[in-house]
């Protein structure tokens, strides 16, 4: 199936780069690529059976992006001070050494509280209030501010858990009334049953005998802090790649991995949140995206077990993933190879979605040629041509 979708004047190369990931990759293979700069659509591509430039699938934790959007705004307004112990919010969280652990050090993954003893289920996994019930009395798995670690399935309940407290109301409401509905975005945290059409379900990985064996070698003991963070310690483990499949996940629309997105839609949420969009002003100011942006952790992930580089509930996408950004550039991505962020130094705002879930490395691999094609692009043609 050729490739789909239209390119501005300057942006041809990128639509030969990705053309070219379609011939890397076995058969079935299908995504969509859509790119704006200060606030003007330049990309918008798709391709691979079944797909359309609409259509809608799992990303993961690119959701993280669009909860820690809405914690932004209330941090630009005063709302919540990043510097507050979550306590002062939610006083049920003071418990097992958890009493002096604040805002920030939830958002920059230090917290240590990146699962539960004993796991969660399903249902549990697609609730967010069931998950911050949870935490609440647990003990964390490292002394909170020492080290950080990807809290995988719980951040988004966690801080979301805080904004409830603060303002009355979840941080699925106040993304869908204060950034999705009004931007026109087709990014959803919980997705409605009227839109339910349009979802593709996640499929699974295909991986060369080669990978096989290697995700064989590293897959992660059950109760060690990878498995405890990706649900693994439960008696029915999580399967990652099967999450967004489950209605009730789509539904809940858990702010740490349950939502739904195009590459429009992802792109276009960072659009909003650094220039502007279809004539509304920018979600955030440079102050505040420069402090989410800020990196507050940054080496050995403990669990993750690799380098990585967390500003404030966002990715610093310069230091951890795409080094010609600019320093300021932040986002998230998502398990199944799902990638967003925005660079204020270009104005680029970029949203990549596929619906197989990739090998890491390879996925990585492609996207950061997208990405490096992009910011040429957008260096040289700023405007769209």
């Amino acid at each position: 199936m050729p490739i789909q979708g239209t390119v501005a004047k300057g942006y041809e190369g990128v639509r030969e780069v990705f053309e070219a990931t379609f011939a890397e990759e076995r058969a079935g293979h299908s995504a969509q690529l859509a790119a704006y700069v200060h606030g003007e659509q330049v990309v918008d591509l798709w391709g691979g059976p079944g797909i359309e430039g609409d259509s809608l699938t799992g990303v993961f934790s690119s959701t993280k992006g669009a909860a820690h959007l809405v914690v932004a705004l209330l941090v630009q307004e005063g709302v919540l001070d990043l510097d507050r112990e979550v306590r002062h919010y939610w006083p049920e969280f003071a418990a097992a050494g958890k009493e002096h652990v604040t805002l920030r050090d939830l958002l920059a993954h230090r917290a240590g509280l990146i699962g539960a003893d004993g796991g969660f289920t399903l249902e549990e996994l697609a609730d967010d209030r069931a998950i911050a019930a949870k935490l609440a009395a647990q003990r964390p798995f490292w002394r909170p501010g020492t080290a950080f670690g990807y809290h995988a399935y719980v951040i988004g309940a966690l801080t979301g858990e805080v904004v409830l407290r603060a303002t009355g109301r979840t941080v699925q409401e106040l993304y869908e009334e204060r950034i999705r509905a009004p931007y026109g975005l087709d990014f959803y945290m919980a997705l409605p049953e009227e839109q339910e059409h349009r979802f593709l379900a996640t499929q699974p990985m295909d991986p060369t005998p080669a990978q096989t064996r290697f995700l064989q070698e590293n897959a992660p003991g059950a109760h060690s802090l990878c498995g405890v963070a990706f649900n693994l310690n439960h008696a029915v483990p999580t399967v990652l790649e099967e999450l967004p499949n489950h209605r009730v996940i789509r539904a809940g629309g858990p702010a740490s991995v349950g939502g739904t997105a195009s590459a429009r839609g992802l792109a276009g949420m960072y659009a909003a949140a650094i220039s502007g969009l279809n004539g509304k002003e920018a979600l955030l100011t440079a102050g505040t995206a420069a402090e989410f942006a800020q990196i507050h952790s940054a080496g050995h992930d403990l669990v993750a077990g690799a380098f990585a580089a967390f500003g404030l509930g966002f990715g610093n996408m310069s230091a951890d993933r795409f080094p010609f950004l600019g320093a300021r550039a932040f986002g998230h991505g998502g398990a199944a190879g799902s990638q967003a962020f925005a660079d204020p130094s270009t104005g680029l705002a970029f949203g990549f979605n596929r619906r197989r879930f990739a090998f890491r490395e390879d996925n990585h691999a492609q996207v950061t040629r997208l990405a490096r094609a992009l910011h040429e692009a957008a260096t040289t043609s700023p405007a769209g041509g």
